[in-house]
């Protein structure tokens, strides 16, 4: 089967071509990386590509005939998308845009059976202001009330997504992901107490932190690689599943776990500047249609993902953050 990747330089398509690789049925396109590369190298077909460059895009799907495609490419940080809207949308939701006209113009010019499976990382983002106490885990058919240019910009991405399956019926699901972590991730809470805690563990010094009180369900990037592969086999064309830890944890409870980790006491300092404009209560989703439709279900506890996110940091000091 040839499948085709977008953004497999960002943590999760990094991790899903270690899962599918090494294979040459595998294309992997990068762009701006956030991963090292060298850690893929050798495990797929590795090509340079800018999802908001249409021709290129085109060209890609069209010379290579993916039979599932994972579009993962995308600006991911909500703190990005406040300072530069303008590249969080045009990334976001013309790289979708050009993902679904590349299969629309191979349809058109000789091959109309071309029917791939798309995988959309879509996000938990998307619920925004519908994510209160009282509402989770919070299930699909929620509201979408967006909080952020990132969010708003994964809502016109699932329902472009939609309007491409009802229109032209190009087969997607759409993936709404909750709070993923693990080894390579970067600027989410639980990566960067790792990166700082490593930096303890050799210097010394405070964890500075941000909101402690804000709840999180947490996914092993493992277990979200999993969701993702069963999704393309088994989804329901055109259908959206959430993919979210069983579990929410407050941001606190995490630090005596990394302390239990570290073999010693990490002393916190709350720092303003890591207080965001805004910042849902809790993030937590429900996952029971994924399990029903996939059999989908976590198995990285949270104790392990957070060892392994450590012993990482510890082994790559270049990443080091106050």
């Amino acid at each position: 089967m040839r499948i085709f990747i977008t953004g497999a330089a960002g943590m999760v398509g990094s991790h899903l071509v270690d899962r599918l690789g090494p294979t040459d049925d595998v294309l992997a396109s990068i762009f701006r990386p956030t991963v090292r590369v060298k850690e893929i190298q050798g495990k797929a077909q590795l090509v340079s590509l800018d999802i908001r460059d249409w021709p290129a895009v085109r060209k890609a799907i069209d010379d290579f005939r993916p039979e599932v495609i994972y579009h993962l490419a995308a600006q991911s940080l909500p703190t990005v998308s406040w300072a530069n809207p303008w590249e969080t949308m045009d990334s976001n939701v013309q790289g979708t845009v050009n993902v679904f006209e590349a299969v629309r113009h191979i349809r058109g010019n000789g091959s109309p059976d071309y029917d791939p499976m798309v995988v959309v990382a879509c996000s938990s983002a998307e619920y925004g202001a519908s994510l209160t106490p009282d509402r989770v885990p919070i299930r699909e058919d929620a509201p979408l009330l967006p909080l952020h240019p990132y969010g708003v910009s994964k809502v016109t991405q699932d329902l472009l997504s939609f309007q491409y399956w009802q229109n032209y019926r190009i087969r997607c699901v759409r993936a709404r992901i909750f709070n993923t972590t693990g080894t390579r991730k970067k600027a989410d809470v639980v990566s960067d107490f790792s990166m700082r805690i490593a930096k303890i563990v050799r210097h010394g010094g405070k964890l500075r932190v941000g909101n402690l009180e804000a709840r999180r369900a947490i996914t092993d990037v493992r277990d979200l690689i999993s969701a993702l592969i069963l999704l393309a086999e088994h989804g329901e064309p055109g259908d959206v599943y959430n993919i979210s830890g069983s579990q929410a944890y407050q941001i606190g409870d995490l630090i005596p776990i990394f302390e239990r980790l570290a073999g010693k006491e990490l002393p916190v300092m709350v720092d303003p500047a890591l207080i965001r404009p805004s910042d849902e209560p809790v993030i937590f989703g429900s996952a029971e249609k994924l399990h029903l439709r996939t059999g989908w279900k976590q198995s990285f506890p949270l104790e392990q993902t957070l060892r392994d996110m450590l012993e990482y940091a510890l082994a790559h000091p270049e990443d080091d953050i106050d």
